[in-house]
């Protein structure tokens, strides 16, 4: 997911409360799932955890935590929130290497949004590293 702004977080986070589901659909709350990587009190251990943050990142419109997580050959100067645009429902379709004994790995996704209400969505697989031994994102192809 590599749209790209700058502005800061909108009414969509103001919805998300650490009890909230997380986002990313994994059953557990925001605060214990990608909420603690949002916060800096964890980092993800896979690429997967990345990917799933990344996205939930996205639903509350956290530029901050999207850039931090971005390697710094391939970040933008900001990151783009299109108000119409709501991020609905992550589908993980594959993943290759990218857990804590790799150093490179890919997650191939289909992230569904509405867009002025339209329902829509994004099938991408994106590329992640390791970079000062975090993992971050680097680049993607899109699917569709």
């Amino acid at each position: 997911m590599s749209r790209r702004s700058s502005r800061s977080r909108g009414p969509a986070a103001a919805r998300i409360t650490s009890a909230s589901p997380c986002p990313c659909g994994l059953p557990a709350a925001y605060g214990q799932c990608c909420g603690r990587f949002h916060s800096g009190s964890a980092a993800a251990p896979t690429c997967e955890a990345l990917m799933r943050s990344r996205y939930a990142a996205f639903a509350v419109r956290d530029a901050a935590y999207l850039l931090r997580t971005w390697h710094p050959e391939t970040r933008p100067p900001g990151v783009d929130f299109d108000p119409a645009t709501h991020w609905v429902g992550l589908d993980i379709l594959d993943t290759t290497e990218g857990s804590a004994f790799h150093s490179t790995g890919t997650v191939t996704f289909r992230a569904h949004y509405t867009d002025d209400g339209r329902p829509d969505s994004l099938h991408e697989k994106s590329r992640f590293v390791r970079h000062e031994g975090a993992w971050v994102y680097t680049t993607a192809v899109f699917a569709d």
